[in-house]
């Protein structure tokens, strides 16, 4: 009932203690607490949150546009209503290297298990356009830093992410990743990698956890969990597709009003009441003080 039932720090152990045990864990992307809620209960590791899905979420571009007050308030919603760990893409940090010790300190505070910083210039890009531009090693090397040194839960994950692939090629990549992991990273996200081989490069060359991100429409082909799994990697993320299909299907809905009059013929498509109910634990609320929550619950009513 209400929000998790692990503390933040139990969250962030138990991930580590995931990460160390060789298996691939997979986050799908939560668009809000309920989709978090809707991956923790199909069996999921984890739950990613996105910063091109909280941008979206305002109805802005992800050109770095959002405030950290706006990420951590959002995260914390998602983060406190899942038993499952959640990590958060912070950009660029929100500023120079103070503004990441303090990205990471509110992002700690609103019970993330961990974070992604990027090596960007400001304002920054969603890592599948083109046109991006990164910083020099020394000001990503800054940043991860500044993120490490300010974080007061060793299990807070600070993960680097280089967007140098595109820009300069893999070589470059993997000589940023080594030298992030010596700034301290406790993980690397390679963005945009072209293949299965471009992963297995980088995995060869850093001795820290690797994330792979599985993006529709973007630079890189979709490949499998196994696939993944294959060429050693630790985590898979799946930042925007939940929002996707969600829209998608919105999308569909609204049509079928205005050509139909009714979304009748939309009822297979939906989640069921019940369904909902179930998910929303609305039982424990009912039992909690039925003086005040004095409401029955039917699943055999229409939906």
């Amino acid at each position: 009932m209400l929000y998790s039932t692990r503390t933040p720090a139990a969250k962030r152990e138990g991930f580590r203690r995931d990460l160390a045990s060789g298996r691939l864990l997979r986050f799908p992307g939560a668009f809000n607490p309920l989709s978090a809620r809707l991956i923790e209960a199909k069996g999921f590791e984890g739950v990613y949150i996105s910063g091109a899905v909280l941008s979206a979420d305002l109805g802005l571009p992800d050109i770095g546009l959002t405030t950290l007050t706006e990420v951590a308030g959002r995260s914390q919603q998602i983060a406190r209503m899942t038993d499952l760990p959640a990590i958060v893409d912070a950009d660029t940090g929100f500023g120079e290297p103070m503004n990441v010790a303090r990205t990471v300190q509110t992002l700690e505070d609103a019970g993330l298990a961990g974070m992604h910083i990027e090596d960007q210039v400001n304002p920054k890009r969603c890592g599948h356009l083109d046109g991006k531009q990164v910083v020099d090693l020394e000001t990503a090397s800054k940043r991860i830093r500044a993120a490490v040194d300010a974080r007061r839960d060793p299990n807070f994950l600070v993960m680097a992410r280089t967007d140098i692939r595109a820009v300069d090629g893999l070589a470059a990549a993997v000589d940023r990743a080594k030298a992030l992991v010596d700034a301290g990273a406790d993980a690397i996200f390679p963005e945009a990698m072209a293949s299965l081989a471009e992963f297995a490069a980088i995995r060869a060359a850093v001795d820290v956890p690797v994330l792979a991100n599985m993006t529709e429409f973007g630079k890189g082909e979709l490949f499998t969990v196994q696939q993944l799994a294959d060429v050693g990697m630790n985590l898979v993320i799946f930042p925007v597709s939940l929002l996707r299909l969600a829209m998608g299907a919105a999308d569909r809905g609204l049509d079928a009003i205005i050509e139909h009059g009714s979304l009748e013929s939309m009822l297979p498509e939906m989640q069921h009441r019940s369904t909902l109910y179930e998910l929303l634990d609305y039982e424990s609320y009912n039992h909690f003080d039925s003086g005040v929550f004095n409401f029955t619950l039917n699943p055999t009513l229409p939906a």
